[in-house]
């Protein structure tokens, strides 16, 4: 029996040191802080939900589109459009369990088309990429990705489109599976491809994310959240993008993601590392090529102009973690604030008596693509 218990102690102590080797730890990332450009009372609240929100995406009309956090475990609709003020389920109520299952990121590209993508549960089911007509409601494609693009481990949840509507990019964050990577999505053919696989632009930096004075560690210590590739941005002519627990900002040309015949070390060869940048998980881009960039340790959003200088564009306290980018018409930004914290490993109890959750906007004082 003793060295029943002793075996039983060493596995532990073994499972235990390996899993947070894996996955617990991290330093403190310092405060890139500059004095805020804006006033925090430039931040107006669009809306209100009593679910956690996930990523927001405004059309040429103003149409605002938001989804509920996956990681809040939602059991009634996933996608919702706020009219009237009030957030009813899009495209319909009775769609919801047919399209969607752990649904997070969101677009709209300039053919008037929302884009969802879907993570399938970690890849332990199927992931999904939707396309819905807002013109007309319909859904004009309806496409599972296998695992060779959405495996097990993966965390497809952030997507954007290209300008022309031919392409589609969608970050892989990879928490649990630790091999994060880019997928270029081909509309046309349908077909996508891994590139970029923990390449260090995509992968997580061993920092300790603290938001609202909590430190981001799970289980005695044993589970840090640090993600990999998470906000993306796409322009005509570059991806920007970075990773959650990530100090740096990097880009790649569109041209070179689309040329399937280019090795994967001549492309990773074509990544620059355009600035630093805080922990973050939303980015979008302006007209002028201005890149936002969501603060999710000081509720701010941070701005990167051609000239790659990082500053505070505005900060808010009531802003619990800057999630999802979207720009919206006459020149407003749309903020989604996830309040994550609230979410990870958390009871269903204690994400309702957190809420209301909320979108906010403001005006940086450039244009931006609607939807992006």
């Amino acid at each position: 029996m003793k060295n029943i218990l002793l075996f039983l102690t060493i596995f532990t102590l073994v499972g235990a040191t390996t899993l947070w080797i894996r996955y617990g730890g991290g330093r403190p990332y310092p405060d890139l802080s500059t004095t805020p450009t804006l006033d925090s009372a430039a931040l107006e609240e669009v809306l209100t939900y009593s679910e956690p929100i996930g990523n927001v995406a405004v059309n040429r009309d103003g149409r605002i589109f938001f989804t509920v956090h996956p990681e809040s475990r939602p059991t009634g609709n996933k996608l919702l459009e706020y009219v009237a003020g009030a957030a009813v389920p899009y495209p319909s109520g009775a769609a919801q369990a047919d399209l969607f299952d752990t649904v997070l990121g969101v677009a709209i590209d300039r053919l008037n088309r929302l884009w969802t993508i879907d993570h399938g549960n970690h890849g332990t089911r199927t992931a999904r990429i939707v396309a819905i007509n807002l013109d007309t409601g319909e859904v004009l494609r309806d496409q599972t990705l296998d695992g060779t693009i959405a495996p097990i481990g993966s965390f497809l949840q952030d997507l954007q489109v290209s300008s022309d509507g031919r392409t589609i990019v969608i970050a892989d964050a990879s928490f649990w599976r630790k091999s994060p990577a880019i997928i270029v999505y081909d509309v046309e053919t349908g077909e996508a491809r891994r590139v970029l696989e923990s390449h260090e632009s995509v992968s997580a930096e061993k920092y300790m994310i603290r938001s609202q004075n909590k430190e981001m560690e799970f289980m005695g210590g044993m589970l840090t959240l640090r993600g990999g590739i998470d906000g993306i941005s796409l322009g005509p002519e570059w991806l920007y993008y970075g990773a959650l627990s990530g100090s740096g900002l990097y880009r790649v040309r569109l041209s070179d993601l689309r040329n399937k015949r280019l090795p994967e070390a001549q492309l990773a060869n074509r990544v620059e590392r355009f600035s630093d940048k805080p922990l973050s998980d939303g980015l979008s881009t302006d007209l002028s090529g201005n890149v936002y960039i969501t603060d999710v340790e000081h509720g701010a959003i941070f701005v990167v102009g051609p000239e790659q200088e990082l500053k505070t564009l505005i900060q808010s306290k009531t802003v619990r973690w800057p999630d999802g980018l979207s720009f919206g018409p006459e020149g407003y930004l749309y903020v989604a604030d996830s309040a994550l914290p609230e979410l990870i490993l958390q009871s269903r109890e204690h994400i309702k008596a957190s809420g209301p959750y909320r979108i906010f906007r403001f005006r940086p004082g450039t244009e931006g693509v609607p939807g992006q």
